[in-house]
């Protein structure tokens, strides 16, 4: 299905210039979390997070008394490794960006590293599952690919859990990676993340976000390049239910020659006092001259009480680029869509259904693994229900 603005939409398209660099974070990236002051809620990057439903994991007085199992399957050849917290590769794609995000750096035991070897091409995905069982935990991963090999990675969040956890991506230089990260957590769970992505020179790095479940969501992905000709994509859709709040804050960082990016999340949401939150930051740095970067973001509201706050923003400090944009729409269904459907005899709650699903279609397809495509379809079918059904 084609798609088409939903009624109602709005489109952001200031260029913001000569803001300092990353000006919309309240701290520098560290370490150290007595380098971040406790958020209280005014600052640019805290102002639309129920700071209260974070269970302290803002402001110290979390205590790791919880745990979270993580189980990884790959194929053969991919080395998987739990290691110390003195390894020289953690820490490598980038620094924490927030409180939380230094908290969890500073917290956490051991951590899980997943490395490919160069040149290595897998045809079985590898998959992380991430089990929360209960209390409060902290979490380092590492996924690392060699120069030159490809992968698909997928990492599956379940389970209940107050969880914060940095994940970081190292793309060797021709590599090509693929992550989909699922945050299908039970309705109580709590999940903070920073994912933090280096691309090498030619690479390729796609990340599809998936966010279902939990009581509180705030993830931020982030992009790094490390040498001229890479590129990013990220996708990614949440589905919003009552009473949720789900948080996607991405950063893209273009301070190399000649790369590209290209952004487009999608969401539903439905229910009272459901809250969706999407920050598209992107700075394109003096010297990163030929760059080619673009950001979406497409909001579908199902019923009345629901939220969404949609903040697209684009830094350009050089005039030598290809090309640079963004837009941001949230709406209403397509009333002439609807009309289409149901004047050729398909009753109103399954025309509702298949405009949702053209509207999510798009962003599946990106995952390329069809049982789990298949498993998300159901996801989102079964979120219906509760509105449409």
């Amino acid at each position: 299905m084609a798609e088409t603005i939903p009624a109602g939409s709005t489109t952001d398209g200031v260029i913001q210039v000569g803001q300092p660099t990353d000006a919309r974070v309240s701290a520098p990236a560290s370490y150290d979390v007595a380098d971040f002051p406790v958020p209280h809620g005014r600052e640019e990057d805290w102002r639309f997070t129920p700071l209260e439903r974070l269970r302290g994991l803002h402001d110290g007085t979390a205590v790791a008394d919880g745990g979270v199992k993580v189980e990884v399957t790959a194929p053969a050849g991919v080395t998987v490794e739990t290691v110390g917290r003195d390894d020289e590769r953690l820490g490598k794609a980038g620094k924490p960006v927030d409180r939380v995000a230094a908290q969890a750096y500073s917290s956490f035991e051991k951590a899980s590293i997943v490395s490919v070897p160069k040149e290595t091409v897998l045809t079985e995905p590898v998959r992380i599952a991430v089990h929360g069982e209960g209390g409060t935990a902290f979490g380092h991963q590492v996924i690392e690919v060699g120069a030159f090999a490809e992968a698909v990675v997928v990492i599956d969040h379940t389970g209940d859990a107050t969880v914060a956890a940095n994940v970081e991506y190292l793309i060797g230089d021709g590599a090509k990676l693929t992550v989909v990260s699922v945050q299908d957590w039970d309705d109580t769970a709590v999940h903070a993340g920073q994912h933090t992505a280096l691309v090498g020179r030619d690479a390729t790095f796609k990340s599809v976000v998936v966010t279902f479940g939990g009581d509180l969501v705030r993830l931020h992905p982030r992009v790094v390049y490390g040498a001229p000709g890479g590129e990013a994509e990220l996708y990614g859709l949440y589905f919003t239910d009552n009473g949720q709040h789900q948080e996607h804050r991405l950063f893209i960082d273009h301070d190399t020659p000649h790369c590209r990016s290209n952004v487009a999340y999608k969401g539903a949401l439905q229910g009272a006092e459901a809250h969706a939150v999407w920050i598209g930051d992107v700075l394109i740095r003096a010297a990163a001259e030929g760059t080619d970067t673009y950001e979406l973001n497409r909001n579908l509201v199902l019923t009345d009480g629901a939220r969404v706050d949609s903040v697209p923003n684009l830094e350009i400090e050089t005039g030598e680029i290809v090309g640079a944009g963004h837009a941001s729409a949230t709406g209403r269904f397509e009333d002439e869509q609807l009309f289409y459907l149901m004047a050729r005899g398909i009753p109103a709650d399954e025309a509702r259904r298949l405009v949702v699903r053209g509207f999510f279609a798009e962003l599946v397809q990106q995952i390329g693994l069809p049982e789990l495509e298949e498993r998300l379809i159901a996801k989102i079918e079964a979120e219906l229900e509760a509105s449409v059904g």
